[in-house]
């Protein structure tokens, strides 16, 4: 029997109850500490609503609270085990495409003011070495981390500094050609 294919935010629920039995706020608190959000989009109002779905497949079990005042908690079913396996390992082997914004602005790059264009580059390299800063700020401030966790960052910060290259080395280029109207070299 094929295992249903989830959804990142799916995945990453999943995940957070494999590793101990817990209640939607406390997946919120978690994913904020571990800054999970810049590598994944799930917002705090679809927690609940990922975790029902979970549970319609059968993949965590709910615990009803003794008291109103008691959160529901959520842990993982063996069916949940192992399909949380597979598609974790398909995430590790498996390439999927990401789309940057990056690649909007290049591909509707002519209908620019070439100043305008420029600037927009150089607005980008900024915010990524912005970005760069906050992240290494927060692995530093969350240390000691678990290797796996050090590798969540090194990938980000990776792909940061990438992309910083590139906006760099794209904006140096751009500057050097001819633009499309000659009214934006006026």
């Amino acid at each position: 029997m094929k295992s249903k294919t989830l959804t990142d935010s799916e995945i990453l629920l999943l995940g957070l109850v494999a590793e101990m039995p817990r209640h939607g706020y406390e997946l919120e608190q978690i994913i904020k500490q571990r800054d999970m959000r810049r590598w994944t989009q799930i917002g705090f109002s679809s927690i609940y609503f990922v975790l029902g779905k979970l549970e319609k497949y059968g993949f965590v079990n709910s615990i009803k609270p003794n008291s109103a005042k008691t959160k529901k908690t959520y842990s993982i079913t063996n069916q949940g085990q192992q399909t949380l396996e597979v598609q974790t390992l398909d995430a590790l082997k498996y390439v999927r495409p990401t789309y940057s914004s990056a690649l909007l602005g290049m591909a509707n790059w002519p209908i620019l003011k070439k100043q305008n264009a420029l600037n927009a580059l150089a607005e980008r390299i900024n915010a990524i070495n912005q970005e760069i800063a906050k992240l290494k700020d927060i692995q530093i401030k969350q240390q000691p981390l678990p290797d796996y966790v050090e590798a969540l960052f090194e990938h980000s910060m990776s792909q940061l500094i990438a992309e910083a290259k590139w906006a760099k080395s794209t904006l140096e280029y751009m500057k050097t050609k001819p633009w499309l109207t000659d009214e934006d070299e006026t």
